[in-house]
C-alpha cells in the first residue's frame, strides 16, 4: 500500500517561558533524522538561569491557574485538541522526520490518539469530586477534596513524543497545576510545535517547554525547590535520581520506568492466534514500546512448533520497505 512521504516542515526550535519564546542559552545538539541519520536542526540547551526562570513563571501562574473554574480549564483543553487535529499533517511530518516513524502511522494513529488525550482529561476536570469522610464529632462533617498540587516538572521520552507530552501536559493541567516539561533531547521538535499553539491558549506561565539532556538540564529541573511533583518516563536509572531528588524537598512523584513484560504460552494456547498476537505486541513501533512483548517463556511440549511459527510470521509480515 502506498504511503504519503513526509513533507518539509518548519522546525520550531525556541524554549517557552513565561509566555515568551526564547533561543536556548546553553550548548547545542544536534536533532535527528534518525532513518538517515543526517541533522536535521542544531537546537541550544536551557541555561541554568532559563530552568530557574521557567520554574518561576510556572509558580507565578500556579495560584490563578489553580483557581480557574474546571469548565475553563476543560474549555481551553478542548481547544488545543481541535488545533492538534486542524494542524494534523504538519505534526505527523514533524515525528516521522524526527522519529523515524512511517508518516501515515504517525498520521492515522498517534495524532488522533492525542487529540483525544486532551479531550478526555477536559472530561475529567469536570469531574473531581470531594467525599463526606465521615461524622467524627457532634454536628461536624469532615469532606475530602482533591487541590492542585504545584508545578510539576516532567520529563517525556522519545519513543512517542507528542503522545507522550500530552500524557504529560493534560492531566496535569485538567488538575489546576503548572508545568514545566522538557521533551527528550533526541526528539524535541512536536513538543516545540505544541508550545507555539499553547502559548497563544493559556496564560503565561501556566505551561514552559525547555530543552536539554538529562545529565544537565533534567537534573537541574527536578532538583528546583518550587517544583512539586516530578513525572518522568524513562529507564530505572534515572527513576533512581528523581527520587533522590524528590527526597530532598519532599517532592512527589509519578515514575514509569523501564521493565520486561513476559508472554506465558501454554500447551493448550492456539499457536498461530498467540503468535499473531506476540509479533504485534512485540514489533509494533519497531519494540520501543513500554508494554511491548519482551520475553516469552513457553511450556516445553509446544516449544519446538511454536518457534518454528512464530520465526515464519515474523518473516512474512517484516517491513523491507519504506
Amino acid at each position: 500500500m502506498a504511503t504519503k512521504k513526509a513533507t518539509a516542515a518548519k522546525f520550531d526550535t525556541k524554549l517557552l517561558i513565561g509566555g515568551k519564546f526564547v533561543a536556548g542559552q546553553g550548548p547545542a545538539e544536534d536533532v535527528l533524522n534518525p532513518a538517515s541519520g543526517k541533522t536535521l536542526v542544531k537546537i541550544r540547551e536551557a541555561s541554568e538561569d532559563q530552568i530557574v526562570a521557567a520554574v518561576a513563571a510556572a509558580s507565578k501562574a500556579f495560584p490563578s491557574w489553580s483557581s480557574t473554574v474546571p469548565k475553563d480549564r476543560a474549555t481551553l483543553l478542548l481547544k488545543l485538541a481541535d488545533r492538534i487535529e486542524a494542524e494534523a499533517e504538519s505534526f505527523a511530518s514533524l515525528e516521522s522526520q524526527n522519529c523515524g516513524k512511517p508518516y501515515a502511522a504517525a498520521l492515522g494513529d498517534e495524532i488522533p490518539a492525542v487529540a483525544d488525550v486532551f479531550r478526555f482529561f477536559a472530561g475529567a476536570a469536570r469531574t473531581q469530586h470531594g467525599a463526606v469522610a465521615g461524622e467524627y464529632l457532634p454536628g461536624f462533617t469532615s469532606m475530602i477534596r482533591r487541590d492542585a498540587i504545584g508545578v510539576v516538572a516532567s520529563i517525556a521520552p522519545w519513543n512517542y513524543p507528542l503522545m507522550m507530552a500530552a500524557w504529560k501536559l493534560a492531566p496535569a493541567l485538567a488538575a489546576g497545576n503548572t508545568v514545566v516539561i522538557k521533551p527528550s533531547e533526541q526528539t524535541p521538535l512536536t513538543a516545540f510545535k505544541l508550545a507555539t499553539i499553547m502559548a497563544e491558549l493559556f496564560p503565561p506561565g501556566v505551561v514552559n517547554v525547555i530543552y536539554g539532556r538529562g545529565a544537565t538540564v533534567g537534573a537541574s529541573l527536578i532538583s528546583q525547590p518550587k517544583v512539586a511533583m516530578i513525572s518522568l518516563t524513562g529507564d530505572v536509572g534515572t527513576g533512581e535520581k528523581v527520587l533522590l531528588a524528590a527526597s530532598k524537598g519532599a517532592k512527589r512523584t509519578h515514575l514509569e520506568l523501564g521493565g520486561k513484560a513476559p508472554v506465558i504460552v501454554f500447551d493448550d494456547a492456539d499457536i498461530p492466534s498467540a503468535v499473531e498476537g506476540i509479533v504485534g505486541a512485540g514489533y509494533f513501533n519497531a519494540g520501543q514500546d513500554c508494554t511491548a512483548a519482551t520475553r516469552l517463556l513457553v511450556q516445553a511440549g509446544i516449544y519446538d512448533e511454536f518457534m518454528a511459527e512464530l520465526v515464519k510470521y515474523a518473516r512474512a509480515n517484516a517491513i523491507t520497505g519504506s
